[in-house]
């Protein structure tokens, strides 16, 4: 039985890996990251001051960035205020240094020579950005899927085996970000979204299990070296593929691309080095979560009666 779980495991691994690599390959995925290119990545300020006025922001742009994807500001939507680079540049005179000792350079008369160059101060203007809910017009192209739909057999049972399993106590809480689930070692467990499907709801959790069991903060204590977030991301959603396949739940449209969108460009660097990782922990947690087979009972055998010989007569 184990080794069919295990054949059936690195089966598994295999078609993860070519799906990503099929996704890298796709039009959809050039579409895709030709569109994220346009969003800028702002500083860790700026992310603030856009958390603070707009709590919601997930795709962050200018209001040219987001005409040239074909959406348009929505009227009367008021700007999201971040802080701009100014291209101000001015003139300075500053003493001129012998590039070979750093030390000043002296004219004839004893004074320092000086020399005029340009600078650009470190000065900064306010700028407006838009968030997505704040625009309409074409669709922004996406791979996969945002949200798993559909049912699941045994599902109770199923999630019942994976928080027993679980290294951290599994709650269902409503929480502000836009994740649908984490996991906390400071606060010592696992939380999940309420009120999602049960695929979805099975697929977070094993999701939140694999970084409970593989990113434990005492690893680093132990020595060894500190995981990138997206190794670790790469990792657990691995995870939580290989192992709902396994029990019939289809997460293709979802973990491939989450896969991918963590995974270092097409030699996918993080996936290929985790990939025995990948493969022993889906297997454990397969095999913890698999339900019991199913006992036979031994009908208790009635005890043999004697038959009954007539008695000989002593004549």
């Amino acid at each position: 039985m184990a080794y069919e779980t295990d054949e059936r495991v690195a089966e598994l691994t295999d078609r993860l890996e070519s799906g990503v690599k099929e996704l890298y390959a796709s039009d959809s995925y050039a579409q895709y990251i030709t569109a994220m290119a346009k969003f800028h990545h702002y500083s860790f300020g700026n992310a603030l001051l856009i958390l603070f006025q707009c709590p919601h922001a997930s795709n962050v742009a200018g209001y040219g960035t987001w005409r040239q994807l074909g959406r348009q500001v929505k009227r009367g939507e008021k700007g999201i205020q971040i802080l701009a680079p100014c291209g101000f540049r001015a003139v300075m005179e500053r003493e001129k240094i012998d590039p070979r000792t750093g030390q000043t350079l002296y004219g004839p008369d004893g004074q320092p020579l000086t020399e005029k160059v340009n600078v650009s101060p470190n000065r900064f203007k306010i700028a407006h950005v838009f968030d997505l809910s704040q625009t309409e017009g074409r669709e922004l192209p996406q791979i996969g899927v945002s949200e798993l739909s559909g049912d699941v057999a045994d599902y109770t049972g199923i999630y019942d085996r994976l928080a027993a399993l679980s290294p951290l106590p599994v709650e269902q809480e409503d929480f502000q970000a836009a994740a649908k689930g984490y996991t906390s070692f400071t606060e010592g467990r696992i939380v999940i979204r309420p009120g999602m499907s049960q695929a979805q709801t099975i697929k977070t959790l094993v999701h939140e299990i694999a970084h409970a069991k593989l990113h434990k903060p005492a690893d680093i204590l132990a020595g060894e070296p500190q995981k990138k977030r997206r190794e670790k991301e790469v990792e657990a959603e691995s995870v939580a593929y290989v192992v709902c396949q396994y029990f019939g739940i289809d997460t293709s449209d979802y973990s491939l691309a989450y896969v991918a969108s963590w995974s270092r460009g097409k030699e996918m660097a993080e996936l290929k080095a985790s990939l025995d990782v990948i493969h022993t922990t889906a297997g454990e947690i397969i095999d913890a979560i698999s339900p019991p087979p199913p006992r036979l009972e031994r009908t208790r055998e009635q005890p043999h009666q004697r038959e009954s010989r007539p008695h000989k007569v002593q004549r």
